[in-house]
């Protein structure tokens, strides 16, 4: 293994940000090799995009994160460090957006109502609002779905559907065309258009179709066709070891947030000798030749500069700023420079409302179970509100009080991201009244809380990425991870698994396979519905090709 530095003092490895991946790969080098992790963060926040903000003992899940991945290793990796609820030992079947595994849990674990790090087994339950009504997310074609649109809408969505199933759009290159080609035009503008163009802001038609790849995989007409078929006669099952189950969906989620895991992650991190650093922005990174020397940040609270010396480098920042902070003899090339420029983000932040009461009820007439409420409404900026006291009772500090969370997309510079936190809790309550979800006189309290580049987006530059992805890998000892790190729309687990890829890179000296980190989250089975008939086709996908998330559709 190489070393930069001839001082006798153990290897370094220099992390960027404390998100999932960066925490992650602290872990796994502290667990796997003798190298040590210094985690430098530019918030005071543990867990990045998946941390767990805590407003007067009431917490709030950004963006929302359900604990579900198709590998053991992350499964096992979550469960050691958080381990299940009592009563959920046995064989149990995880079923998330499409994916299904089975998962044996041999001892009983902790009781929530004792014990506080324990991972909670939950049911997944998100709808869709629309014109006044609630309707099932996933999309289901079923008598209530048929009842609320009317027959005078049916009948053009059967039609567009019709017409696109026999000339569909070819070939797919925006998000538009493949939602179309799967649910019809008519469908699409009811069911998808607003809330998707509120996620980005910009047309459906200016977002390349990899990011419906990744978003709304094994969803389709046919799909919710079959699902009905099923509910009317349950005799009617594809013989299939691993059926479609989007429909019906269990997940984990920690008793405090996702935030509690990361939390324990960094405190074990520290306890075996790691290091993580807070209000530390990364503004320069030295390299010379194919190595990074150094990392120059400043302190966002004391204003005073410090240099980072390691052997190896895991960035998390996003890749523009990456670039941007690149200080080398050589120019960086022109064409680099673009592209880092080019890529675009979306920004977020969530308005917490707490109530004391809710007028939304469920299908059943009796109290919300929803986790997620999709917006499909262009009268409103608000795209999806979550219910947090659904997503584990111990989100909220009072009993018997609600707690949600109203999410905004926005541009931080742009009118609607540039208003005062006032401003946007008093949009948020009276469109939330506008909507019939709450009276204003039950409102307790609000909060803001702003993600900045929250959504690497899939327009700009974004199709000139493999570029400067190319460029990057020449650094011997620099390995980007993770969503933003990596400009892509990556789940949690997946992120955990690049940072896991890299460090085993690192432990076995093997910079030149970087390429590995890249194929994590491109395998054709995250976003093709597996049925008796058809089969996950084989073969390499193209690198724009994503697997599912678990925030803005999920």
């Amino acid at each position: 293994m190489y070393h930069l530095h001839s001082s006798p003092r153990p290897a370094r490895a220099l992390i960027i940000g404390a998100g999932p991946a960066g925490l992650t790969a602290a872990y796994e080098l502290l667990k796997h090799t003798n190298i040590q992790p210094v985690v430098i963060e530019s918030t005071e926040r543990i867990g990045g995009i998946s941390c767990t903000v805590n407003h007067e003992g009431n917490r709030i899940d950004i963006g929302g994160h359900r604990f579900f991945s198709k590998s053991g290793r992350v499964m096992e990796w979550w469960m050691d460090l958080l381990p299940l609820e009592e009563g959920a030992e046995g064989k149990l079947s995880l079923r998330y957006q499409g994916a299904w595994r089975e998962w044996t849990s041999k001892v009983s674990g902790p009781n929530p109502l004792e014990e506080d790090e324990v991972m909670l087994l939950r049911q997944r339950k998100s709808r869709i609002y629309h014109r006044g009504k609630f309707y099932a997310y996933p999309l289901r074609i079923d008598l209530r779905t048929m009842w609320n649109l009317g027959l005078f809408r049916l009948i053009p969505m059967a039609i567009s559907y019709l017409k696109a199933h026999i000339w569909p759009r070819l070939p797919e290159q925006s998000l538009a065309d493949f939602m179309v080609n799967r649910f019809g035009k008519e469908l699409y503008k009811t069911f998808f258009k607003s809330y998707t163009e509120k996620v980005w802001g910009v047309p459906c038609e200016e977002i390349d179709a990899a990011w419906g790849h990744q978003r709304v995989k094994g969803l389709s007409i046919k799909a919710a066709l079959l699902h009905a078929w099923r509910q009317f006669w349950p005799w009617a099952r594809l013989s299939s070891d691993h059926p479609e189950t989007s429909l019906i969906e269990h997940f984990l989620y920690p008793k405090f947030g996702p935030g509690q895991l990361w939390e324990v992650v960094a405190r074990k991190i520290v306890e075996m000798g790691g290091e993580i650093h807070f209000n530390q922005r990364v503004d320069q990174i030295e390299i010379d030749g194919q190595y990074v020397l150094s990392i120059r940040t400043q302190n966002l609270k004391e204003g005073t500069t410090q240099h980072w010396h390691g052997d190896h480098v895991i960035s998390t920042m996003p890749i523009s700023n990456l670039v941007s902070s690149i200080r080398r003899p050589e120019p960086i090339p022109a064409t680099i420079h673009r592209i880092a420029e080019g890529l675009c983000y979306r920004d977020f932040f969530t308005v917490g409302v707490l109530l004391k009461s809710l007028k939304i009820v469920g299908d059943d007439g009796q109290e919300a179970t929803d986790n997620w409420i999709y917006i499909q409404e262009p009268e409103v900026k608000l795209g999806r509100l979550q219910l947090f006291h659904n997503w584990s009772p111990w989100m909220v500090a009072q009993p018997g009080t609600y707690w949600l969370g109203a999410e905004y997309f926005c541009d931080l510079d742009g009118e609607l991201g540039q208003k005062s936190d006032q401003e946007l809790q008093d949009l948020c309550v009276a469109e939330l009244v506008q909507l019939g979800f709450i009276d204003q006189a039950e409102v307790l309290d609000t909060v803001v809380i702003r993600m900045p580049k929250a959504y690497p987006a899939y327009f700009g530059t974004y199709e000139e990425l493999p570029h400067l992805t190319e460029w990057l890998g020449q650094f011997h000892n620099l390995y980007p991870v993770g969503r933003n790190g990596m400009h892509r729309y990556n789940n949690q687990d997946h992120s955990m698994l690049a940072a896991m890829e890299a460090v085993e890179l690192i432990r076995q000296d093997r910079a030149q396979e970087k390429h590995r980190i890249w194929r994590i989250n491109t395998e054709k089975d995250y976003h093709e519905v597996r049925t008796a008939s058809s089969k996950v086709a084989k073969g390499t996908p193209k690198p724009s090709s994503y697997a599912y998330s678990d925030d803005a559709y999920a």
